[in-house]
């Protein structure tokens, strides 16, 4: 009998890896690499970006995890507050002065100028929600976070837009992939909170790419990983789970004495046929938006005016935010090398409507939009490849804080753990992975305590 099961390789589950590694542990991974939505990868000095890019600092389960594995991560450098809309390109420069900066009508401007002033007091208003408060668990900020403005979406909030004043809150709102008439008002805000205050949430970047992470951790597990291994089941026994799945064709079945379920809430839900009826029902309401990226490597040699710039934001483009993963390396260098690795990014209904595409029409549509935002940018291409995410990411929906308690309780012997269980992305996946180690642990020692005084007991 194993100590543990881990069913998913995503960061959630590579985190409760890393921390179990010494105890007798299998993680099986569906898919035929580790890291979920975390992906990159190396092109010389650069490399491919096509998920997460940006992580959380300061005192964070993310900031252990890179000290504990030994990744190194830097402050993201460059301009995080780049915008390319109606014909103008803004590299830098306070966000409160876009309105007046950006081509449109006067009365775009002023209800613009409304719309941000009352999300502003409201950013004022998270920043307190989101404190962690004396004496309190990170559960409890958590539920109080959730509960922020979570009885209406953020196009309710905020009311009706111009199509200019529209355009620029998309790219922030719907980062999570939700759009706006789907997300909470408290999660809209949160988002701007972040863009605002990025050094008070997101962070860091890892340098040599984000699978830097999962593959370091992946290659430390060894052949505890088990690819192309999917769940269909995961019974709970009285002192033990059955987990039963397929791989290569062939049908397996493991004991373990506990188990954590770092799979998106869908699959949790799917394979996790014994868990409270409430548990299972709460899962079922978790909803994912899409999200398309794509990863482009150039070989120019000169100067080019994305070279100062880590994000871009882009309203009316096939993507909302073109990011430059090349800026990271490029605060290392003494003069400028050839090329450049650009990241683009759909989230929502941009994905909903690239999905219909084959790649080669969703790679042209990006690439005509890159030549309107950067001039000239198609012509430097030698590498484009695109990734499609159907289930992309979990976005908080009004009345998503009523779900928290019953995700969160005792599931007995099954931890569950995922990105879907907080709101803090990345963070969220990496905490409630190291979370669930924690509890396994805990269940594992009381098992060992229990099993010597039966045998002291016997003697």
């Amino acid at each position: 009998m194993r100590d543990v099961v881990i069913v998913g390789g995503g960061i959630a589950g590579l985190a409760a890896g890393w921390r179990l590694r010494h105890w007798d542990t299998l993680l099986l991974e569906s898919g035929d690499r580790v890291g979920g939505r975390i992906r990159s990868e190396r092109r010389g000095q650069y490399w491919l970006n096509w998920g997460g890019h940006i992580y959380a600092g300061g005192n964070s389960s993310t900031a252990w995890l890179f000290q504990d594995t030994g990744i190194d991560s830097v402050a993201v450098p460059g301009s995080l507050t780049g915008l390319a809309m109606n014909g103008k390109l803004l590299m830098n420069g306070r966000v409160e002065t876009y309105p007046f900066r950006i081509p449109m009508s006067w009365s775009s401007r002023l209800a613009l100028i409304k719309a941000g002033a009352k999300v502003r007091l409201a950013v004022a208003r998270y920043a307190r929600i989101v404190e962690l408060r004396a004496g309190e668990d990170e559960a409890a900020r958590q539920q109080r976070v959730y509960d922020f403005m979570n009885d209406r979406s953020f196009a309710d909030f905020v009311g009706e837009l111009s199509e200019d004043a529209e355009a620029l809150f998309k790219p922030t709102v719907t980062r999570s992939s939700g759009d706006m008439h789907e997300m909470s008002a408290g999660a809209g805000v949160g988002y701007f909170s972040l863009v605002w205050n990025i050094g008070a949430g997101l962070s860091r970047s890892i340098l040599g790419g984000p699978s830097t992470l999962t593959e370091s951790i992946g290659a430390a597990l060894s052949d505890r990983v088990q690819l192309d291994a999917t769940v269909a089941e995961v019974v709970q026994k009285r002192h033990s789970v059955l987990v039963r799945y397929r791989q290569h064709g062939v049908e397996h079945e493991v004991e373990a004495r506990c188990v954590v379920l770092a799979t998106p809430a869908t699959v949790s839900h799917r394979v996790g046929v014994d868990l409270d009826l409430d548990v299972r029902e709460a899962l079922s309401k978790i909803v994912y938006g899409p999200y398309v990226s794509a990863a482009f490597l150039t070989n120019e040699t000169e100067h080019q005016v994305w070279d100062d710039a880590y994000a871009i934001a882009t309203p009316k483009r096939s993507f909302n935010v073109a990011l430059n993963m090349s800026n990271i390396a490029r605060g290392y260098e003494a003069e400028r090398r050839p090329g450049s690795s650009i990241m683009t990014f759909s989230p929502a209904s941009l994905a909903r409507d690239l999905l219909e595409l084959d790649d080669d029409e969703i790679r042209k549509t990006y690439l005509d939009d890159l030549d309107q935002v950067l001039p000239n940018f198609a012509d430097h291409v030698v590498e484009a490849e695109i990734q499609r995410w159907p289930t992309g990411a979990p976005y908080c929906f009004p009345g998503r804080g009523t779900l928290q308690p019953v995700l969160t309780r005792d599931t007995g012997r099954v931890f569950l753990a995922g990105d879907y269980l907080g709101t803090l992305y990345t963070e969220t996946a990496i905490h409630t992975g190291l979370s669930a180690a924690q509890q396994a642990q805990s269940l594992l020692a009381t098992d060992r305590q229990g099993v010597r005084h039966l045998s002291s007991s016997g003697r």
